[in-house]
């Protein structure tokens, strides 16, 4: 039951921070956990190679500790995934965010719904295998049937409070995309 629940847990945190990595039209500096940057030959996280900080709701600032990595940063940034153009004054890279058009907040709605979708297929596969699991033990007489009985309908229980935790989150991050 223990490995069961972990197991859920792991695919809510593994949903959550796909949500973090999703821009909602504000500043989120999950959204560069992602970014790495080549430093002194090594693939490194934008994290560990300066300060990230939003100062406002729309902005990102990045201070790197060593300023000659200013243009191999503003390379990272560009050459990701995140559709941000950096500027560069020399000292700081700041990422403005523009606000979402209505058809690309629909479109993040709808991504953000099919993600909620794998995460519930993914906790409804572990509960599929943890009862699987629980078929062998009481077929190898290690438990009687009112037990398989039990476990099943906790099981059960359990998949139910992920799924409805699921639910809650995926609507918290429609809603927070939907925002104006």
């Amino acid at each position: 039951m223990q490995k069961t629940e972990s197991k859920m847990n792991k695919a809510i945190a593994s949903l959550e921070s796909d949500y973090a990595s999703i821009r909602a039209g504000r500043a989120n500096p999950a959204i560069l956990d992602k970014v790495t940057v080549e430093y002194y030959g090594v693939q490194t996280p934008l994290a560990q190679v300066g300060t990230i900080s939003v100062p406002e709701a729309r902005t990102i600032i990045i201070q790197p500790w060593d300023a000659g990595i200013l243009k191999d940063i503003e390379r990272a940034i560009l050459s990701s995934d995140i559709g941000i153009n950096p500027n560069n004054d020399g000292r700081v890279i700041r990422l403005n965010f523009p606000p979402l058009t209505e058809e690309r907040r629909k479109e993040l709605k709808k991504s953000i719904s099919k993600r909620g979708e794998e995460a519930k297929v993914a906790v409804r596969n572990i509960r599929r295998d943890s009862i699987d699991e629980f078929k062998k033990q009481k077929k190898n007489n290690e438990i009687t049937e009112d037990d398989l009985k039990d476990l099943e309908e906790k099981v059960q229980k359990i998949t139910d409070k992920f799924i409805k935790q699921i639910e809650d989150i995926t609507t918290d991050k429609e809603k927070e995309i939907m925002e104006v």
